[in-house]
């Protein structure tokens, strides 16, 4: 694999709305960044994501975006911009936007044009097109429910499609004028200083431009949108293309958001020649899922997580890195999706902290995981703020279930868990705001809080910080980064190994996912134990060398990284 200048650090993800409040409005903002650019270094940050700051109605928050080319006033000003570009440059902290170039917002002005003229030169930016005798032109179902189609106001029988909300027409890719725009403002950022991108939704810039019915999957007589995508072929022209226009000059880092790929295709994406230098392993994430709703969900069993990043790394590895997490601003909380309810303790938390941060990979932290932050209790959905939760609230009630059984299934998974405000202090609302927060703080944040967690040597938030230093270390650092990953004992119960294999040394991750003991047989000699969860300060005081097939006596969801030789 040939280095990149990104692969040994650790990314973290800001959602600004909810990381810190700096005027006292109830809204994160640019300058909130800035005050916390030590404490991220401290952590050992050396890659922040911040989503969508741009100008935006917030239908989405902030992923409609109404003028590619502003800060949204909520957030603060294009001076704060750049003072945070500077300021984290002095940290080597690097910059990563996110670019949000499937859709924009219907107030954008490229959209107001295309109302005024649906066939003219801004129609063409757009999907618009004739409906069924006033119905939609086909049956594909949007992300966030209901058909994509919606009727063009002001005129009969015209629709604009949209993946995702009403408010957030689709842009028409197959259009080179509506492209150029796009590296047009992709290269004013970069050369304003931002490192890179996180690009969203990006596979589906590709429609099947046939525009054809495909069988309902639900009662509404509609297809996922997802089916129509598998169909739609030509993605990696629009990419490559992207990549060399507007990426390629600038050495640009990107990562992109990619669910419903071919894997086959892997290094088309990723690697030596791939369209982006990483993309996230949304592999867990998928586990569970049902085309009925979250309603239908399954849970997800840790040895489910284990066999998928298992899968997923056996293809990956040998291709490049890809970017591993456990949350983000679109997914519940990890600790609370993924840990058994016996698990989600501290020492717990250190587990999948660990099993996440010491596979191949790039580790990609979002706002509140280091203190393991948990998700929230809705009391009722009127707490509710996110538009795919309301829908799929609607979807389960739809289906038989009573209020409050609706609130409980589709509170698992809402956006909102990842999406209140981060917990720094003890003080009112989390030290978030000195205001009334614009969504209410986690009850939890008087015992999981920043402060406290800094003062203890024990904590989540300092086990972080030991999982991330590895990463750089002179000794092990080469073989966390790029060691290869193969799996240990594979197939026992509530238990996840492998070992990752560098040139130098090799290590031998282990974790027992249960509330018992449990004794592990280790194949080869044991050198040292580099980092133990429950230990006070997580590195073992004293470690005696042992014998190849030594056994390990294991603590109830005790985590290991032992160097073995």
């Amino acid at each position: 694999m040939k280095k990149r200048w990104w692969h040994n650090k650790t990314a973290y993800q800001i959602y600004p709305k909810s990381f810190l409040d700096s005027n006292g409005d109830g809204i994160g903002d640019l300058r909130g960044i800035i005050e916390k650019l030590d404490y991220l270094k401290e952590l050992g940050i050396g890659i922040v994501w911040i989503s969508p700051v741009y100008q935006s109605p917030f239908v989405d928050q902030g992923y409609d975006i109404s003028d590619y080319y502003a800060i949204d006033p909520a957030f603060g000003t294009m001076e704060d911009m750049e003072e945070l570009l500077a300021e984290a440059k002095k940290r080597d902290i690097a910059i990563v936007m996110d670019l949000v170039i499937n859709h924009c917002s219907d107030q954008h002005e490229w959209f107001q044009k295309a109302l005024k003229d649906p066939f003219g030169p801004y129609g063409a930016y757009f999907y618009i097109r004739e409906g069924k005798d006033g119905r939609p032109p086909c049956n594909w179902r949007s992300y966030f429910g209901g058909s994509v189609w919606e009727p063009l106001p002001g005129y009969d029988n015209l629709f604009y499609l949209h993946m995702f909300a009403k408010e957030q027409p689709d842009l028409n890719w197959e259009n080179p004028k509506l492209r150029q725009e796009i590296y047009k403002m992709i290269r004013w950022w970069l050369e304003k200083g931002v490192a890179g991108f996180r690009i969203d939704a990006i596979i589906n810039i590709k429609k099947d431009l046939r525009f054809s019915d495909f069988p309902a999957d639900r009662e509404d007589g509609m297809c996922a949108g997802t089916t129509m995508l598998a169909c739609a072929h030509g993605i990696l022209d629009f990419l490559t293309e992207m990549k060399e226009e507007a990426f390629a000059p600038y050495h640009a880092f990107t990562i992109g958001e990619l669910f419903d790929f071919d894997q086959q295709e892997l290094k088309r994406y990723i690697g030596e020649e791939g369209c982006f230098e990483s993309i996230f392993d949304f592999a867990p994430h998928l586990l569970g899922g049902s085309d009925h709703g979250w309603y239908n969900r399954k849970p997800v069993t840790m040895d489910q997580f284990r066999d998928a990043v298992f899968e997923s790394k056996a293809i990956s590895q040998e291709i490049g890195m890809m970017a591993n997490i456990i949350e983000n601003h679109d997914e519940p909380r990890g600790v609370s999706r993924y840990l058994p309810a016996e698990g989600q303790t501290e020492r717990g938390k250190k587990l999948l902290a660990g099993i996440s941060l010491m596979s191949f990979g790039l580790p990609f932290l979002y706002q509140g995981q280091e203190i393991g932050m948990t998700n929230k209790t809705f009391h009722s959905i009127q707490e509710v703020d996110d538009i795919s939760t309301l829908d799929e609230y609607q979807t389960a009630q739809e289906h038989g279930y009573s209020n409050d059984e609706a609130l409980v299934l589709v509170a698992q998974m809402s956006r909102d868990n990842a999406r209140t405000p981060m917990q720094w202090n003890g003080e009112l609302h989390g030290g978030f705001t000195t205001g009334i927060p614009w969504l209410p703080v986690n009850e939890n944040y008087h015992q999981i809080r920043v402060d406290e967690q800094e003062r203890r040597e024990n904590s989540v938030l300092n086990f972080y910080k030991e999982l991330i230093a590895l990463r750089t270390d002179a000794v092990y650092g080469e073989t966390v980064v790029y060691g290869r990953q193969e799996p240990f004992l594979p197939d026992q119960p509530d238990f996840t190994g492998f070992y990752r294999k560098g040139r130098e040394n090799t290590l031998l991750v282990l974790a027992n996912i249960r509330e018992t003991p449990r004794t592990i047989e280790v194949p080869l000699a044991l050198k040292k134990v580099l980092l133990d969860n429950c230990s006070t300060g997580h590195k073992a005081e004293e470690t005696k060398e042992t014998a190849a097939g030594s056994p390990v006596c294991m603590q109830g969801f005790q985590f290991l990284v032992l160097e073995v030789f």
